[in-house]
């Protein structure tokens, strides 16, 4: 039986990931919690053999819980189910001790065969990230940044917007979307280009002039 506790900070994910895994054959659902810090407060006493865990979460994020695992509970398998689909992210999950890596609009049937993948001891990635980094593995240099035009358009808008001095919050409501999604866009382009904080991807963003070859749209 494969003990499976699921870590999402949304209910209705949670809720959903039960239902569509809760009665498989040789599969248990022990537990959920919204963030990491209550997956950790429960282990102690909750059997668990593989996690299904979010990237990104209040109070404790699937990177930090990642690696609370890896040192606390090493014998817990963790499968990584994100929205987040940038190499550099996919690579910190991983690093950080994830066995596995998963896009949320996953199927069921790949879900499953990553939590009994995970649970033999291997790896596993989903279809999509094992296409999209043997893309990059192809094309990218490991010495040097991605190339600047592996910025997507919104991460360009960001980009700009981060430049003309706008918080978090006035970029999330003026591109209609969140802060997680922003921040998120905004470590991501951190990784791409090899920047280690926000004024040293400006002065990337200056001297690769992609601050007036894409400027924002009015």
């Amino acid at each position: 039986m494969i003990r499976v506790f699921l870590v999402d900070d949304h209910a209705v994910l949670r809720e959903g990931l039960h239902l569509l895994l809760g009665h498989e054959p040789g599969m248990s659902i022990v537990g959920k919690a919204a963030n990491g810090q209550l997956l950790l407060d429960q282990l102690p006493t909750t059997p668990v053999d593989v996690v299904l865990l979010d990237m990104t979460m209040p109070v404790l994020d699937g990177i930090a819980t990642s690696q609370q695992l890896r040192l606390r509970f090493p014998a817990v398998r963790i499968l990584m189910l994100s929205m987040v689909e940038e190499p550099a992210q996919i690579r910190q999950a991983l690093a950080a001790g994830a066995h596995g890596y998963l896009l949320k609009n996953a199927s069921k049937h790949e879900i499953l065969t990553g939590i009994h993948t995970v649970f033999a001891g291997n790896r596993f990635l989903g279809s999509a990230i094992g296409l999209r980094l043997l893309d990059m593995v192809l094309s990218a240099s490991p010495t040097l940044p991605q190339p600047v035009s592996s910025l997507s358009r919104r991460e360009l808008e960001v980009l700009q917007l981060v430049a003309n001095g706008l918080t978090t919050q006035q970029i999330a409501d003026k591109l209609f979307t969140s802060k997680r999604t922003v921040e998120t866009q905004r470590q991501s382009m951190l990784g791409k280009v090899g920047a280690k904080n926000t004024a040293a991807l400006i002065s990337y963003a200056n001297s690769h002039q992609l601050l007036t070859a894409q400027p924002t749209k009015p």
